[in-house]
């Protein structure tokens, strides 16, 4: 079907009571996130752990399928990845931080830096759309349902368009979270690279509350919630196009928000506490290795390997393998043999991480 895609902001109203009602309950969870995020002190093991987890989901929607073992046990350091997946997945994974770094320094999200984004998750650099014959199609049937614009000239002038949405806060006055909604709709909707777009659009998303300082970490990922109403995601994305039905959009996405901000909560206190645990464990049974470097080693990386250990801590591989076995006898980490090296998993935040998926 054609769908004229309109220039932001749009001419009609659509903060209806319903969806400024949803605003507020979203808002709240999402500033109550904010909150426990800053309890932890040091914020690479939230961006570390959390970033795998959304890639993981985000792949998932696009049919890209790993387990967290496969994560885990991959070396993004060596780029030594146990399947391909799950390289894609450590691919998306740097593109949302190295995103997230860009947001924070620049306080802007460009069309460049969107064209490095998808350029990382995809591994080329072909930028936007110049060739015509993108359409979208059906799974199941194959049939098309959706082309969007063909033109290169017409997809750079959306896409500066958008770009000027996403930078200028006085376009227009809605809610923030109803402009995220909005911008993730016209995104989707220009498709403007020939692979990606679902990717790309879903890092946008968290990069633009960042932006906003409505998130001080890049912690708020969707992807799972979407992945879990999959079908109502991509039928909401289209009926948009064919009847305009916005309200029915925006309160699918803010009740991502929520629901997303809830979960994400009690996983970080799950994390905390666990990491508390933890530390009174190794002070109490280990004093003379503890640091709190070593225990943010081991939540930065459920699977932890002498090389790690020893980069993060600046100690030799003899002394970062004591510290490991010393944690293995006290059975706060188990030892794996995983081809010729040796990989040591936290198990309680293994299995964490695993009850808030399977969730």
């Amino acid at each position: 079907m054609s769908y004229k895609i309109p220039l932001l902001p749009l001419t009609e109203e659509i903060e209806s009571k319903a969806v400024l009602k949803k605003c507020a309950k979203a808002h709240q969870a999402l500033a109550e996130l904010k909150g426990i995020v800053a309890t932890i002190p040091n914020e690479s093991i939230l961006i570390n752990t959390l970033s795998l987890q959304e890639a993981k989901d985000s792949s998932a929607i696009e049919n890209i399928i790993t387990t967290h073992d496969e994560l885990f046990k991959s070396d993004n350091l060596t780029q030594q990845f146990i399947t391909l997946a799950a390289k894609e997945v450590f691919s998306y994974a740097n593109a949302l931080q190295n995103g997230f770094k860009q947001v924070k320094q620049h306080e802007l999200l460009t069309c460049n830096d969107i064209k490095k984004i998808q350029a990382e998750i995809e591994q080329n650099n072909a930028g936007f759309r110049t060739q015509s014959g993108t359409t979208l199609k059906n799974e199941q049937t194959g049939e098309i349902i959706y082309n969007p614009p063909q033109n290169h000239d017409e997809i750079v002038t959306l896409m500066t368009n958008l770009e000027q949405f996403i930078n200028n806060d006085e376009i227009c006055e809605w809610d923030e979270l109803v402009k995220m909604a909005i911008i993730h709709h016209q995104f989707e909707s220009i498709h403007p690279f020939y692979d990606g777009n679902g990717r790309t659009g879903r890092v946008i998303n968290v990069l633009y509350l960042i932006k906003q300082d409505l998130l001080t970490l890049p912690v708020l990922y969707l992807s799972r919630y979407i992945n879990q109403h999959k079908q109502d995601y991509y039928q909401l994305l289209q009926s948009v196009r064919t009847d305009k039905t916005w309200e029915e959009w925006l309160l699918f996405m803010l009740d991502a928000v929520e629901q997303t901000s809830k979960q994400t909560i009690i996983l970080i206190k799950g994390i905390k506490n666990l990491m508390q645990d933890y530390k009174i464990q190794l002070r109490e049974k280990l004093p003379k290795i503890y640091s709190q470097d070593l225990l943010n080693n081991i939540f930065c990386h459920p699977y932890t390997k002498i090389e790690f250990v020893t980069k993060d801590l600046q100690v030799t591989r003899k002394t970062a393998a004591k510290y490991l076995d010393a944690m293995v006898e006290i059975r706060l980490l188990s030892k794996h043999k995983i081809s010729k090296d040796n990989y040591y998993l936290n198990d309680a935040l293994y299995q964490l991480l695993l009850n808030v998926s399977a969730k």
